[in-house]
C-alpha cells in the first residue's frame, strides 16, 4: 500500500456532546488537536440532551477549525483530506458535522470521507502505539456500544459480539442515577470505588461462563437497584464507597471475561481497547495485567470521542482506496464495514 508522507488530514467529530477537531500527518503523527467538551452543559440534566448538544456544536466546531489552522500554520487549501464522523451517533450532532464537513470541502476544494465512529475507536489506540498492527482484538466499550471485533487488516472486520442490552457505560450512568450521584456516571462511581471494597457485595457476571463472545448488564444494573433497596427498607445507610467498588468489579470481570473467550476462540493474542470506558482505572489494570494476551490501550484523553482518531482512521481508508460518494450522515450505522 502506497501512502503518501505528507497527507494533511482535518478530523472532526460531532457524534454526541464533544466537538473535536485535529489536524495529523502521516495518518499517525498529530500536529494539533481541540476538544469542546460539554459535560458540565449537560450535567444539570443528568444526561446528554440531544437538540442542546447539536446547538452547542453550532456554536464550537468552526471556531475550533479556525484555531486548529491557525495552531499548525496552515490554510484551508493546504489541506488534502477531510474526514468527519458520518454515523452513529446523535442526527443532530451529525448533521453539524456533517453539512461543516460539506461546505468546508467545496469551498476548499478537498476531498471529504466520512468515518465510522466505531472504526475510528478501533484507530484511538494507534496514535501512540506504532507497534499495534492487524491482526488484533478491538474491544470497544463507551456509553453506546460494548463489543469485540476481529481486526484481520484495516478494512477487514468481523463482529465476534456485542451486548445484548445495555452497554458497559450505559449501566455505569444508570447505576449512578440509583445511587443519586452526579453525571457522569463512571468517572464518579471510579473514583468512590477506591475506597470501598470490591468484594463487599456478590454482583452476578451475566453471561460470564457461556461461550458466546456477548454482554449483557441489565441484570446487574437490577442487581445494584434492588441492593439499594433492601438498605432503603431497612432504614441503613447506604455503604455507597462498597457497592461502587463492587459494581464496577462486576463490568471489568464481565469485560475481562469475553475478552479472554475471544482470544482462546480466534488464537489473536494482541488485544485493543477503545471508547470512554476504557478510561477506567479497574479495566485499564485488568488489560495490562493480562497473563493470556498483551493490551494497547490509549491515554485516557483518547479513550472517549475525539477528532484524532477520525482523522486516522479517514486516512488510513483513503490510503487504502476507500471513496465516498455523498456523505451523509446516519445515526443508525453500526455496522463497522460501512
Amino acid at each position: 500500500m502506497i501512502r503518501d508522507k505528507r497527507m494533511l488530514t482535518l478530523g472532526i467529530e460531532t457524534s454526541c456532546d464533544d466537538t473535536g477537531v485535529a489536524l495529523i500527518r502521516n495518518e499517525r503523527e498529530v500536529l494539533c488537536e481541540f476538544l469542546s467538551s460539554q459535560i458540565k452543559d449537560h450535567s444539570r440534566f443528568g444526561g446528554v440532551i440531544p437538540e442542546f448538544a447539536a446547538r452547542k456544536h453550532l456554536e464550537n466546531l468552526l471556531p475550533l477549525v479556525d484555531t486548529a489552522l491557525n495552531e499548525c500554520g496552515v490554510k484551508g487549501n493546504d489541506i488534502d483530506l477531510i474526514a468527519v464522523t458520518r454515523g452513529p451517533g446523535l442526527m443532530g450532532s451529525l448533521i453539524v458535522g456533517v453539512m461543516t464537513a460539506r461546505a468546508l470541502s467545496q469551498a476548499w476544494g478537498v476531498p471529504l470521507i466520512g468515518v465510522n465512529h466505531l472504526e475510528g475507536h478501533l484507530f484511538a489506540p494507534m496514535v501512540d502505539a506504532e507497534d499495534l498492527e492487524p491482526p488484533f482484538l478491538s474491544l470497544i466499550v463507551s456509553g453506546g456500544h460494548t463489543e469485540i471485533i476481529r481486526v484481520d487488516d484495516f478494512g477487514k472486520y468481523e463482529l465476534l459480539g456485542q451486548t445484548r442490552d445495555d452497554a458497559a457505560g450505559e449501566a455505569y450512568d444508570k447505576a449512578a442515577r440509583i445511587l443519586g450521584l452526579k453525571y457522569p456516571g463512571g468517572p464518579e462511581i471510579e473514583r468512590l470505588a477506591v475506597e470501598g471494597n470490591p468484594n463487599a457485595f456478590e454482583f452476578p457476571v451475566p453471561l460470564r461462563n457461556t461461550d458466546k463472545v456477548e454482554f449483557s448488564f441489565s441484570g446487574l444494573k437490577t442487581a445494584l437497584l434492588w441492593q439499594v433497596k433492601k438498605f432503603e427498607a431497612d432504614g441503613s445507610e447506604l455503604p455507597v464507597n462498597d457497592l461502587c467498588a463492587s459494581f464496577q468489579r462486576a463490568v471489568t470481570d464481565a469485560l475481562m471475561s469475553k475478552v479472554r473467550l475471544a482470544v482462546k476462540q480466534t488464537g489473536i493474542r494482541k488485544v485493543s481497547a477503545s471508547g470512554g470506558v476504557s478510561a477506567n482505572g479497574a479495566l485499564r489494570e485488568a488489560l495490562s495485567s493480562a497473563r493470556e494476551f498483551r493490551a494497547w490501550v490509549p491515554s485516557k484523553g483518547r479513550c472517549t470521542d475525539n477528532a484524532v482518531m477520525i482523522a486516522m482512521a479517514g486516512s488510513n481508508a483513503w490510503c487504502r482506496g476507500v471513496r465516498d460518494g455523498e456523505v451523509l450522515p446516519d445515526p443508525s450505522l453500526h455496522d463497522i464495514m460501512m
